[in-house]
């Protein structure tokens, strides 16, 4: 087992936090910072000082309607009173972000994400 494996969720894990939203592949901002193991308020600042890395085909927020659809497909109480309109982040703007947080762990982690997104995409 390589050093990174053990830094990382596994496949499914990932798998799971991946929506279909506007018909494209995204992923929250609050997965991806449970992800990085980072604060979704540290993962939302690092974002907006760094806007111009994510144009819209990168990363867009949900609307309210977006919002509580995706709620009703999620069965957890994490979700709760939650007062901020969700951030969601494309393949690319997986990418972008891993950058833009620059660490060991988000650079592994969005090799594990592009890696699982390639194979959903083969067995599609």
């Amino acid at each position: 087992m390589k050093k990174e494996d053990n830094l990382i969720n596994p496949d499914e894990i990932i798998s799971n936090k991946i929506y279909l939203i506007r018909n494209q592949k995204v992923m929250l901002d609050r997965d991806l910072a449970e992800l990085y193991q980072v604060e979704t308020k540290r993962l939302k600042e690092a974002v907006r000082r760094n806007l111009n890395r994510f144009p819209d085909d990168f990363m867009f927020e949900l609307t309210k309607n977006e919002t509580q659809n995706l709620r009703s497909q999620i069965a957890t109480s994490s979700w709760g009173g939650s007062r901020y309109v969700p951030m969601v982040f494309t393949e690319q703007g997986v990418a972008m972000l891993s950058s833009v947080l620059n660490s060991d762990r988000a650079i592994a982690v969005n090799k594990k994400i592009r890696n699982v997104i390639a194979r959903n995409e083969a067995i599609c």
